[in-house]
């Protein structure tokens, strides 16, 4: 089995759209505490995104509407001190971009000045251009997220693959180069059907990361604790399982109390 090689230089933005002019493929994991942050950050992984996923994984919510830029900021401000080369990317949150340039950037502006990130992301199309252009002006990296957007899921009602028709598979494609024609530097491409993810990486010379978009982008994401297996109840076909750490962490943890019901633990050398 092959191993990821760690280099050691930071990645930037810059960096990213070198890496897709090579054709050198992308790795992307969320974080949201310092300690995880520290471990795939030393695995090599380029880009760090402080997920709003966080809602769901981290605080038990059905949705990632919940999540607060408080609670976003705080998240960040942990992975940021962990971190030596990784990209932190920043989930800007439900409620503070939408509709209002001014406070998208207020919150934005938070968000770096706070936590010490690198980048937002942001998520919607045309719907939300005049947000996006906003941050921009003030100098602040920007990811798009096209196809599923989890924060409209209530608009969606439903969490199937986005734009396998026409009408909005070609919208998605204007709102990908509409979204490099602004300035991002990227766009996360959620849940749409891999052909046109492909033809979406071949319109545009920013990087496009993909979630269940298929093999045809230039580079992929998950969400951490699906892929080492910590969720158990989430499994979509876009997922592969990496390891199995809540068999693990639960068998630990049942050793651990089997040792202490048995007088097993603390033994004589583990006293003072």
């Amino acid at each position: 089995m092959s191993v990821a090689k760690k280099p050691n230089k930071k990645i930037t933005t810059r960096k990213l759209l070198e890496m897709k002019e090579a054709s050198e493929k992308i790795s992307m994991l969320t974080a949201y505490d310092y300690s995880m942050a520290k471990i795939i950050d030393g695995a090599g992984v380029d880009i760090i995104l402080v997920g709003d996923s966080a809602s769901n994984v981290m605080a038990g919510n059905e949705t990632t509407l919940p999540i607060t830029l408080d609670h976003m900021i705080w998240h960040a401000t942990s992975v940021v001190k962990a971190v030596k080369r990784a990209l932190v990317v920043v989930d800007v949150p439900f409620g503070s971009y939408q509709g209002n340039s001014s406070e998208a950037l207020r919150s934005s502006i938070r968000i770096m000045k706070e936590s010490g990130g690198h980048a937002v992301k942001m998520e919607g199309g045309i719907e939300i251009k005049e947000s996006i252009q906003r941050v921009l002006t003030a100098g602040i990296p920007v990811l798009g997220h096209l196809g599923l957007t989890p924060q409209s899921i209530y608009k969606f009602g439903t969490y199937t693959v986005r734009a396998k028709e026409d009408v909005e598979a070609n919208k998605l494609l204007e709102d990908a180069k509409m979204l490099e024609e602004i300035g991002c530097f990227g766009i996360v491409l959620e849940k749409i059907p891999s052909t046109l993810a492909k033809k979406v990486a071949k319109a545009v010379k920013i990087p496009i990361i993909g979630i269940g978009a298929g093999p045809d982008v230039d580079g992929q994401v998950l969400v951490l604790h699906d892929m080492l297996g910590i969720t158990q109840d989430f499994k979509p076909r876009f997922l592969r399982q990496y390891a199995d750490l809540n068999k693990i962490m639960n068998e630990a943890v049942g050793n651990y109390i089997k040792d202490i019901k048995d007088l097993d633990f603390p033994n004589e050398k583990e006293s003072y």
